[in-house]
């Protein structure tokens, strides 16, 4: 699951005028093999969890927090 930060109308008309054209969302940019790793954690959460829909952003928002947590975890 890609996670996309989407413009609304508002946002489109204060950037108007400045720069290139750009397309309605914006993928959230993570640092090399970040996306990797949080979407297999959001995989492996999935899975636990029955395999049940309606629960992708739980699990992906979920995930980020588990790798996110190993991360500090590793640096102390």
């Amino acid at each position: 699951m890609a996670v996309v930060m989407k413009r609304t109308e508002s946002s489109k008309s204060k950037s108007a005028g400045r720069g290139p054209a750009r397309s309605s969302a914006y993928p959230v940019e993570l640092p090399d093999g970040m996306w990797e790793r949080i979407s297999r954690k959001a995989y492996e959460l999935w899975e636990r969890r029955g395999r049940q829909e309606g629960n992708a952003l739980r699990d992906w928002l979920d995930a980020e927090e588990i790798v996110m947590e190993e991360i500090h975890e590793a640096r102390e």
